[in-house]
């Protein structure tokens, strides 16, 4: 698999994180692996079919899809074929381009997308990120929330603030807090710390060089203990940390 991923306008850069496209490598099928970060993105199917969703949702070629945000990985079937296009969303940023009820709704799922909200797939070939830059900044509208800085604020902290203290400190209740996480991001204030947390743990992980032990990194990462963090690292990534 090669992965690339190309910046926005910076006028986008508040919600969008990436432009990014991934093509087969020529080496036959290959699974491979996506991990959860809390973002929404919207992708195009340039290439052969494509499995995702462990082998329980197929792309087909010349479509677009919307993959709600995820909670855990999930797997997908990688051919010398395949040829994606996506555009990652920033947590809570989708809103400011689209209008959705929730996107509780979507959360783990991948779905496919109204054409008439999509950018063209034929200008986007051709004209790639100029074109990207041109279609979002004509949607681009002011969030009607203000996730954004309680966003900010969770990493900051690196997932290690709970829910009480998020709600003080952004002047509003624990109550419309989760509606709008769920709205607007797809999941719980609670459980977007706990990714959040994960996703700043793994490269302690994954350090090599240092010797510090999974229990001192659980203690300082903010979990209970070693079998906390193997467990929440388990569900994020499908392996034990010393697989990492």
């Amino acid at each position: 698999m090669v992965y690339t991923q190309f910046q926005p306008h910076p006028a986008l850069t508040p919600y969008i994180d990436a432009y990014w496209t991934v093509t087969g490598d020529g080496d036959g099928l290959k699974t491979e692996k996506i991990l959860p970060d809390g973002c929404v993105d919207i992708i195009f199917n340039l290439g052969a079919d494509f499995e995702t969703d462990n082998s329980n949702f197929m792309m087909k070629p010349e479509k677009t899809y919307l993959v709600g945000p995820m909670t855990r990985f999930k797997e997908t079937m990688m051919l010398p074929e395949t040829k994606l296009l996506g555009i990652r969303f920033k947590p809570s940023a989708f809103s400011a381009f689209y209008k959705y009820t929730s996107l509780h709704e979507f959360t783990d799922q991948t779905i496919e997308f109204e054409k008439k909200l999509s950018p063209d797939i034929s200008k986007t070939i051709e004209y790639s990120t100029a074109y990207l830059n041109h279609f979002f900044l004509n949607k681009l509208s002011k969030p009607r929330h203000v996730l954004l800085p309680v966003v900010a604020d969770i990493k900051n902290h690196k997932g290690q603030i709970n829910v009480n203290i998020l709600a003080q400190t952004h002047f509003t209740t624990i109550r419309q807090l989760e509606r709008s996480f769920k709205q607007y991001i797809g999941v719980s204030p609670k459980e977007f710390i706990n990714l959040v947390r994960y996703q700043f743990t793994l490269p302690e992980i994954q350090n090599k060089t240092s010797n510090r032990s999974l229990l001192d990194i659980a203690f300082d990462c903010g979990y209970y203990d070693h079998s906390h963090l193997t467990n929440e690292v388990k569900k994020y990534t499908g392996a034990a940390p010393s697989q990492l």
